[in-house]
C-alpha cells in the first residue's frame, strides 16, 4: 500500500518555526517517520489504514476529515519536527557528513537543540492529549476501527506523557 502523508509541506511550514525556503527533501522522510511512529501509535493500524487508504483514494470525508484535519495533523506537525530537528544541520552525501554553517550566523550547542526538541514535543504531546480525549468521547461512534486491532496490529496508546528512555 502506498504511504499517504497526512501533513502537506504547507502545513509544517505554516505552523512551525521551519523556513518556507527549506528544501522539501530536508525533512520529507521525518514528516513519514514521525507518521509511522507516533500518529501509528495512537490511531491504531486499522484506524491508520482507513485514513491512508481513503488518502490515497481521494475519499476522506466528515467525520474522518475532522478528525485529521483538527487532531491528527497538528500532531503530526509537531512529531515531524521532534524527528526533524536532530538532524537539521547536518547533510549527508556521497563526500561524508557535513554540518551547515553561515557567515552571518552562529551554530547552535546541543543544549539548545535538545531545547528545541523538548518544545515541539509538548506542543506534540498536548495535541496528542486532545486526541485520546476526544477519542475516549468519539471512537465508539464514529471510528469503529479505533477499537478493531487484533494479533499483531498496533493497538491505539493512551499514554500521551513522554518521560525518556529507560534502559
Amino acid at each position: 500500500m502506498a504511504t499517504a502523508l497526512f501533513i502537506k509541506r504547507a502545513d509544517l511550514v505554516k505552523n512551525t518555526a521551519l523556513s518556507g525556503n527549506i528544501d522539501t527533501d530536508k525533512f520529507i522522510q521525518f514528516i513519514k517517520l514521525a507518521q509511522e511512529i507516533h500518529i501509528q501509535n495512537y490511531l491504531g493500524s486499522k484506524l491508520y489504514d482507513k485514513i491512508s487508504s481513503d488518502i490515497v483514494a481521494g475519499t476522506l470525508a466528515d467525520p474522518y476529515l475532522s478528525l485529521v484535519n483538527d487532531y491528527v495533523q497538528p500532531m503530526l506537525i509537531h512529531y515531524a519536527m521532534v524527528e526533524y530537528l536532530p538532524f537539521a544541520a547536518y547533510t549527508i552525501a556521497n563526500g561524508g557528513v557535513f554540518k551547515h554553517s553561515s557567515e552571518n550566523s552562529l551554530n547552535v550547542d546541543k543544549v539548545e537543540i535538545d531545547f528545541l526538541i523538548q518544545k515541539e514535543r509538548d506542543f506534540a504531546e498536548y495535541y496528542t492529549q486532545r486526541f485520546v480525549d476526544y477519542m475516549s468521547f468519539n471512537a465508539s461512534g464514529s471510528f469503529p476501527e479505533y477499537y478493531d486491532n487484533s494479533n499483531e496490529e498496533i493497538y491505539p496508546d493512551k499514554d500521551v506523557i513522554f518521560s525518556g528512555w529507560v534502559l
